[in-house]
């Protein structure tokens, strides 16, 4: 589909200790040979956790430095509210 950035949102299953946890993973420019280390992923989005305020601030941020700076993953830092890019 050649999208640029791909979101994909993804609930815990039931029976885990956080059964109303949500994670979402983020890819820049994602493609079939695409490996974990090209993602980023902000978990344990939920009230008792990350919360959806914070977890739609992070997530905006990181997006925003995804199309900036054209990468994602272990090169895309996130360092709280500050983006790195690791040399």
């Amino acid at each position: 589909m050649q999208a640029a950035i791909v979101v994909v949102l993804i609930g815990e299953r039931p029976g885990l200790s956080a059964p109303d946890s949500m994670g979402a993973y983020l890819t820049y420019r994602p493609t079939p040979q695409t490996t974990d280390a090209q993602r980023n992923c902000i978990s344990n989005i939920r009230p008792a956790g990350l919360g959806y305020t914070e977890a739609a601030a992070k997530l905006t941020s990181l997006l925003r430095a995804m199309r900036t700076r054209g990468i994602s993953g272990v090169a895309l830092k996130d360092d709280g509210d500050e983006l790195l890019i690791s040399e």
